[in-house]
Parts: structure tokens; C-alpha cells; sequence
């Protein structure tokens, strides 16, 4: 079984709360007091690594994915409105702008949740356990009309980090590049084979880290630093998957810089996807 990484086991550069954001108001800081506090949500993070680990052989599922999706998710989020990038969902239902960096906290937050049902399909049986969730946590925030506008569009962006779904906003594509992008050494999305150094093991131990800057041509840049070439795998078969498709793709830039040691020092190749 593969153990869930450490804490250190993962460099990131991410979302502070405390700093100046595009996120026009409180809310976006209510909500994560609210959802990282609550019991039934936090049980839900624990509950949903059983079938995952415990039983699959999956790599963490559970708290510390979520986690690392949802710091991820208001990263890119940053980057993008940073470069002006607009966004459909929350607008579109007629919700102010300070609701889409909610709407991704909540779908970041519930959108494996259905892990607790079973690893299969589980996008599918996130939905009504999320809905549940959000039916109880949305009123402390929300009137009956914009209860159920958050609720759909974080719904959407729950289902849409499946790739066999069609993200129709942004928010629901900044979900489905951010739950690719906890691939750290001993984090992949792809399982190890067990007790095997096939291609995902190899692949998967071989990420350094992954840092999200501004990229000078586009709003994003995703730069994953590998110890070995077959690291690309991981970024190919896992990241490229949940980037095609997912309307932020003229967006962001994926580079893989692999540095390896040779008998006369270091040699740097950068590889953009």
C-alpha cells in the first residue's frame, strides 16, 4: 500500500490568506474558517482515504490532497484574474465576483468525497454527498437564491475534475488542473505498481516540485522540477489530461525542467508540454 507523503515531502508556493488578493471582500475567509473547522466535512477527509489507500492501493485521497487541490486551485485563480482573465460560472448565474473563489474553496474542499462510496466513479457519488454538505453550510452565508446558484456551479466543478466530463466554466477548470497537480514525489494521481518499478513508480518518485508563477507570454506557468526524465510520463499521461479540455488551455504553460547528475556536474533539460 502506498503511504500518503509528509508534509516536507512537498515543496509548494501557495495561496496566503493573509496577502492582498483579487477577492473583493471577506467571504472567501469566512467560508474556509467555516469548512476547515466543521466536523462532518472533516471526517468526510478522513473517511475518504479508506477506500482509496486502504483498500485500492491509491496514493492519498484525503486531507492533505485536498489540501494541496484547493491552495492550488486559488493559485491559479490568483494568476489568472491577475492577468484579467474573466470567469464564467459565478457570472453568468448572476453572483457577485467575490463568490468565484468560493465556489472553488467548496468544490476543492468536497470533490472526492464520493471516495467514501467507492474509488470507481466516485466523481458520481460526490455530488450527492457535497450536496447534502453544502445544503447545511450555504445558509450561514447565503440567501435561498444564491444558495442554490453557489451550489450549482460548485456541483459543476465537482463532477468536471473527472476528464470524461466537459467543464462549461472556469472555475470548474481551475478545479480539474489543480486536482492534477498534486503530483509530488509520492503523490502521484497514478498508483504504484505494487512491489514493481514499472513506468508510474519511476514516473511518479521522479517530481521534485511543482510551483505556479506568471509566465511572461501567458497568465500561468506550471514549472515541475524532475530528477529523471521519465517524470515527463506522469506530467503527459495525469496533468495534459486535465488541462486539454478544460477551457484554461491557451491559459497555462506546463514546463518540465529535469536535472540530472553526470560524472562532470549537472545537466539541465527544460521540456515544454
Amino acid at each position: 500500500m502506498t503511504k500518503p507523503a509528509d508534509d516536507a515531502d512537498v515543496e509548494r508556493q501557495e495561496y496566503d490568506p493573509d496577502a492582498d488578493h483579487p477577492f473583493p471582500d471577506g467571504r472567501l475567509n469566512e467560508v474556509l474558517d467555516r469548512i476547515e473547522t466543521d466536523p462532518e466535512v472533516t471526517t468526510y477527509l478522513e473517511a475518504q482515504n479508506v477506500n482509496a489507500v486502504d483498500r485500492k492501493g491509491y496514493n492519498d485521497h484525503g486531507t492533505k490532497h485536498v489540501e494541496i487541490v484547493r491552495d492550488r486551485a486559488l493559485k491559479l485563480y490568483e494568476l489568472l484574474k491577475a492577468r484579467d482573465v474573466e470567469f464564467n460560472g459565478a457570472r453568468q448565474q448572476g453572483l457577485e465576483e467575490a463568490d468565484e473563489p468560493v465556489i472553488l474553496a467548496l468544490a476543492a474542499t468536497l470533490h472526492d468525497v464520493g471516495h467514501v462510496v467507492h474509488r470507481d466513479d466516485h466523481s458520481y457519488y460526490s455530488i450527492p454527498l457535497a450536496a447534502d454538505v453544502l445544503d447545511r453550510l450555504l445558509p450561514e452565508f447565503y440567501d435561498v437564491s444564491e444558495q442554490v446558484r453557489v451550489k450549482a456551479e460548485v456541483l459543476h466543478a465537482i463532477l468536471c475534475h473527472h476528464t470524461e466530463e466537459e467543464p462549461l466554466t472556469r472555475e470548474a477548470g481551475v478545479i480539474r488542473i489543480a486536482d492534477g497537480l498534486d503530483m509530488e514525489r509520492g503523490r502521484s494521481r497514478v498508483p504504484y505498481e505494487k512491489g514493481g518499478r514499472g513506468i508510474n513508480t519511476v514516473s511518479s518518485q521522479a517530481i521534485e516540485s511543482v510551483v505556479l508563477h506568471p509566465d511572461e507570454e501567458l497568465p500561468v506557468q506550471v514549472e515541475i522540477r524532475m530528477n529523471n526524465a521519465a517524470g515527463v510520463y506522469q506530467v503527459d499521461s495525469l496533468l495534459q489530461a486535465k488541462v486539454e479540455g478544460s477551457m484554461l488551455e491557451d491559459l497555462v504553460r506546463i514546463v518540465a525542467i529535469n536535472t540530472k547528475e553526470n560524472g562532470e556536474g549537472s545537466l539541465v533539460e527544460r521540456i515544454e508540454l
